[in-house]
């Protein structure tokens, strides 16, 4: 059987966003999607009614999976079948529920599956108030270089996330895929340099409905305690007002408490949750 549609299966993503008021899938499992991933569907009448993306386990991670039914097939045990499915794939399994919606966290519960993981996303008027960088002495920013600052800036990342394999494993081909979306822009993809070398950095993106947002901040352990974070997220934040977005969003673990201090100190307040469930 061919598989269904792209368009098909973007269409089904569209209209759950639309009736939940958070998109079903990351932005990881989308660009796997584009990019001719395979995944499991559901098909009536010729027509996909439920889709869910696999990440095969690692030797850091077990399995990783997201799913979505359409709005007007729900209650007919799709989301069952797609869950039960993946957890015949691969066991142990965890399940990203994007907004922490209630038929998610039951139908997680009903398979014995448990919290955890929760990532907050938190946002701020990007208008209010900003502080200017504080640079430390030794350091200078500048922005990245494609074709040039790829492979410096994988090193960096994954010294930075070297506990976070979902970011410190990602390859070249990661890097490539997103300079190849429409959204990425080098002048807002920020790299703090000492000695030299790239000590930190600050990706941010703008979403085709306007929002901002902080993609990802990194400091390499070497640079730790100079104040890099702080200062990479304010030199992004004044990137994004001055691009006129109206608000600005980012991720970051519940768990990761000095982190949530940090974007609370700069205007920062959750706005949506999602939760990662295990088998």
């Amino acid at each position: 059987m061919s598989a269904p549609p792209e368009s098909q299966i973007l269409a089904l993503v569209d209209a759950a966003a639309a009736a939940d008021g958070v998109g079903p899938l990351s932005e990881h499992a989308l660009l796997a999607l584009r990019n001719g991933a395979p995944g499991r569907t559901v098909v009536e009448d010729g027509v996909v009614v439920g889709y869910a993306h696999l990440d095969p386990a690692t030797e850091e991670e077990s399995a990783a999976a997201e799913l979505v039914v359409h709005p007007e097939h729900r209650r007919r045990g799709h989301g069952r079948a797609l869950l039960r499915g993946l957890l015949q794939d691969a066991a142990p399994l965890r399940v990203w529920a994007h907004g922490d919606l209630p038929a998610a966290a039951a139908l997680a519960a009903s398979e014995g599956m448990e919290r955890v993981r929760v990532l907050f996303q938190m946002r701020r008027p990007a208008a209010e108030p900003l502080p200017a960088p504080d640079i430390a002495d030794g350091v200078t920013l500048r922005t990245f270089v494609p074709g040039q600052d790829e492979e410096e800036w994988l090193k960096v990342n994954a010294a930075a996330f070297a506990h976070h394999p979902e970011q410190g494993a990602w390859t070249l081909d990661d890097v490539r895929a997103r300079e190849r979306e429409g959204w990425f822009d080098p002048a807002g993809f920020f790299l703090a340099e000492r000695d030299g070398r790239i000590a930190g950095f600050h990706w941010t993106k703008v979403h085709p409905d306007g929002l901002g947002e902080v993609y990802v901040v990194g400091v390499d352990p070497s640079a730790q305690g100079l104040g890099l974070g702080r200062a990479l997220t304010l030199a992004g934040l004044h990137h994004l007002r001055d691009r006129g977005v109206p608000q600005i969003l980012l991720y970051v673990d519940e768990s990761n408490a000095a982190a949530v201090r940090l974007y609370r100190s700069l205007g920062f307040s959750p706005h949506t949750v999602d939760v990662m469930y295990g088998s």
